[in-house]
């Protein structure tokens, strides 16, 4: 009996805690509101924007060539002989100052076919004189032998005279005609001989100047190939100079690249005259030359624009710039930029005019001539634009946008006409537009 009672009250124990459980969770249950049912929103895409602007815009096209002296000289010999004399600096790579002479041939011929042709013509100057006295001579002669003539035939006809004697009389005057004839034709033939002898002297002075030669520009040697008393030919090669204030560069330029030089140029009536001498002036082309030295350094000089080459490469559809830097060697700075020397393959950056109210924006933006545009109502819109032209990262557009509409710059997958958009602007990207203008 007192275990069955003690189990009755074990029980009763139990309860309580079930209760207070029970009461709290009704408590809980009953504090808290019923599950309600959400609407579902319309998704927003973030996107990155530029805002579109006109400014000034220079145009700036590149090509590369090899840098070449602006002259080359090539020494032929005009007179041949030994080689007596020469520079003491004349070696290939030697800079040699205008008018520098180089080497000397033997005159000692040359001098003495001067110095013949000199007595030759004192000779004839004499001989001229000589044959005007003679002249005067035998004029006088003819005019007595002709009065003789006709004091004899005066007397053969009058019977008082022989015939014989004036034959004789006749004979002597044609003689003395025929002396005369000659000596007019001596006298006649002189200044001819003596024009004849005069290019012999210029000649003969010509060549005797031409056993020496001097350097016409200042230059460096190439092609050296002659040695001191070494026999060298008329017309053989001696030398080679370039000259080194001046240096030239080909660069070969794409004609599409080119021609964006000349959007938005003003219009010039050419004729030769002004093409001929101003053609730097109306091209308005300022071309910088640029070669990698090494280290992430690029050195610069300024050029001048030269010229057009004559011909379009048909292969790569390229034309020729040619643009010339004065002075190189004195322009150059040790550790900096070096001097342009001959085959130095460089890079030439050529711009044009600055061209006005052009809309730029990042090359990036533009997928298959379209751009994404944010509308005022922050929706998506694709525009068509048309792109006059890509300069390193920008594009410059010809229409399709206008100053103050919104581009969008960053990746859209997929792009839906009329989806809202969040935009945010792209500082570092908008800035470096403005710095690019």
């Amino acid at each position: 009996m007192e275990q069955k009672s003690h189990s009755k009250w074990h029980s009763l124990w139990v309860l309580p805690p079930i209760v207070l459980a029970i009461g709290i969770f009704v408590f809980m249950v009953s504090g808290k509101q019923a599950p309600q049912q959400l609407e579902q929103g319309e998704p927003v895409r973030f996107v990155r924007t530029i805002t579109v602007t006109e400014g000034d815009f220079t145009p700036v096209v590149e090509g590369y060539g090899s840098v070449q002296p602006a002259k080359v000289w090539t020494a032929v010999t005009q007179v041949s002989g030994r080689i007596i004399n020469m520079h003491a600096r004349l070696r290939d790579g030697e800079i040699i100052t205008a008018g520098t002479e180089l080497f000397r041939i033997d005159p000692v011929d040359y001098e003495l076919a001067l110095l013949r042709a000199r007595a030759e013509l004192a000779e004839l100057n004499t001989q001229g004189e000589n044959s005007v006295s003679l002249l005067k001579i035998e004029q006088r002669n003819l005019a007595l032998a002709e009065q003789e003539f006709e004091r004899q035939k005066k007397l053969a006809d009058q019977g008082t005279g022989s015939r014989s004697r004036a034959d004789e009389a006749e004979r002597a005057m044609l003689g003395s005609r025929a002396s005369l004839q000659n000596l007019e034709n001596t006298v006649a033939l002189i200044p001819i001989q003596r024009q004849i002898l005069q290019v012999r002297i210029i000649q003969a002075e010509r060549d005797l100047a031409n056993t020496q030669l001097f350097a016409p520009f200042n230059m460096r040697v190439s092609g050296l190939s002659i040695e001191t008393d070494q026999f060298v030919s008329k017309g053989q090669v001696l030398l080679a100079g370039d000259s080194v204030d001046r240096v030239e560069v080909i660069a070969q330029v794409s004609l599409f690249d080119l021609k964006n030089l000349f959007i938005d140029q003003p219009d010039i009536p050419l004729n030769f005259d002004l093409v001929k001498d101003n053609i730097a002036q109306i091209s308005g082309f300022v071309p910088t030359i640029k070669m990698d030295i090494g280290n992430d350094q690029m050195a610069e000089w300024e050029a001048e624009f030269v010229r057009l080459s004559d011909r379009v490469d048909s292969q790569t559809r390229t034309m020729g710039v040619v643009v010339a830097v004065d002075n190189p060697m004195r322009k150059a700075i040790p550790g900096i930029r070096p001097p342009l020397s001959k085959g130095m393959f460089v890079q030439v950056a050529i711009a044009g005019h600055v061209q006005q109210n052009k809309v730029i924006i990042p090359r990036a933006a533009i997928r298959n001539d379209k751009v994404y545009v944010v509308n005022p109502q922050s929706r998506l819109e694709t525009r068509t634009v048309e792109r006059l032209y890509n300069q390193q990262q920008f594009a410059i557009i010809g229409s399709g946008l206008k100053t103050g509409d919104q581009v969008v710059v960053s990746d859209l997958m997929p792009a839906v006409d009329g989806m809202l958009l969040q935009a945010s602007t792209d500082e570092m990207l908008q800035q470096s537009l403005v710095s690019g203008n």
